[in-house]
């Protein structure tokens, strides 16, 4: 059973080059596991993702913050981290706040903070940051030859 990712981001995407990239590498995901992007309106809606109450298949999702106090992975590390989330079985929510990050309260309930590193980035670039990565992740845990490719 290939492992269920959603990556969502708060708020209208503006930029056409924004969201060619991050639907080139969703698709590119797609042929290791199951994903979506989606955008939400605010907080709430990726709380509610979270803990399943938008569905009504009721589906709990491990909730990824990306935040700059979060920890840094390599790529490797980062590979790591997916193939250890494998086992669970339970989907991963990464979410990516607005141009104001997250609340604290949604801070301490996230089930794991993700830093892409101490640089300030766009809430959309760091969106296709992190798709890249994702991608990335899953042909090194592939030994596709992309990530040996930089």
């Amino acid at each position: 059973m290939p492992m269920k990712i959603k990556v969502a981001w708060i708020g209208k995407t503006k930029e056409a080059a924004i969201h060619a990239l991050t639907n080139e590498y969703l698709k590119r995901i797609s042929r290791y596991a199951e994903i979506a992007g989606v955008s939400l309106k605010d907080e709430a809606a990726i709380l509610s993702l979270a803990t399943g109450e938008r569905s009504k298949k009721q589906d709990r999702h491990k909730l990824v913050l990306l935040d700059a106090r979060g920890r840094q992975f390599s790529s490797e590390e980062l590979a790591g981290f997916l193939d250890r989330e494998q086992v669970n079985a339970i989907p991963l929510l990464f979410a990516i706040g607005g141009s104001d990050g997250f609340s604290e309260e949604t801070r301490r309930r996230a089930e794991f903070t993700l830093s892409l590193g101490r640089m300030t980035l766009p809430h959309e670039l760091a969106r296709v940051v992190l798709v890249e990565q994702l991608y990335r992740a899953f042909t090194i845990l592939d030994q596709h030859p992309y990530h040996l490719g930089h």
